[in-house]
């Protein structure tokens, strides 16, 4: 729970911000699969720990655990520790991860954190001429001809340096406000290139 808390608060604001929501969605993924792989014995010293200082019995590890639905299935002996690591620890774990992974697929995480290069804030500041062209690469590739994709390079490189200086420009905060202004020339240079979202 404390791998996600962050997380968690980062999806329940309401003005969130969708680069680090995203970046958060990975360390998480990675922070509960590292849990899943090497934390076992750190959990299990912990619990023992506790049980020891509460005065709680700590069931014998390496005893077979009874379980009566188990049993009638099969002949093998389940230990405790079995019982508690892989039927319960990483059946849980394995479960968050596999929410998060169809809630926030790769492709998805790839295509928000690449979109937010359009992002007007603060001047563009996250504005990326490489993020934008993988952009069109990866999730817009049929809408642009080869001419226009070797072509968009360049013409971004032009706007990157124009739309800060634009007045129009100056005051956007949302991709919204942004395609309102699209159609607008910006002074000195052709208009800018118009993806589509």
């Amino acid at each position: 729970m404390g791998i996600t808390d962050k997380l968690c608060q980062a999806l329940q604001q309401k003005s969130q911000d969708i680069l680090n929501a995203m970046h958060l969605v990975s360390s998480t993924k990675s922070l509960i699969q590292q849990l899943r792989d090497s934390s076992w014995g750190a959990l299990l010293e912990k619990v023992s720990s506790f049980c020891n200082d509460h005065a709680i019995q700590i069931p014998d590890m390496g005893a077979s655990f009874s379980d009566i639905i188990r049993s009638r299935r099969k002949k093998d002996v389940v230990t405790v520790e079995h019982h508690y690591r892989v039927d319960i620890f990483t059946s849980v774990i394995d479960f968050q991860l596999k929410e998060l992974n169809s809630r926030f697929s790769e492709q998805a995480t790839e295509l928000l954190i690449l979109s937010t290069s359009l992002d007007p804030k603060d001047a563009f500041k996250l504005f990326s001429v490489c993020n934008i062209c993988n952009l069109v690469k990866n999730f817009y590739s049929l809408d642009f001809s080869e001419q226009e994709k070797i072509q968009l390079d360049y013409e971004l490189q032009h706007y990157e340096l124009d739309v800060v200086k634009a007045p129009d420009f100056q005051n956007l905060s949302t991709l919204a406000e942004l395609g309102g202004k699209a159609g607008r020339p910006i002074p000195t240079r052709p208009a800018p290139p118009r993806l589509a979202l």
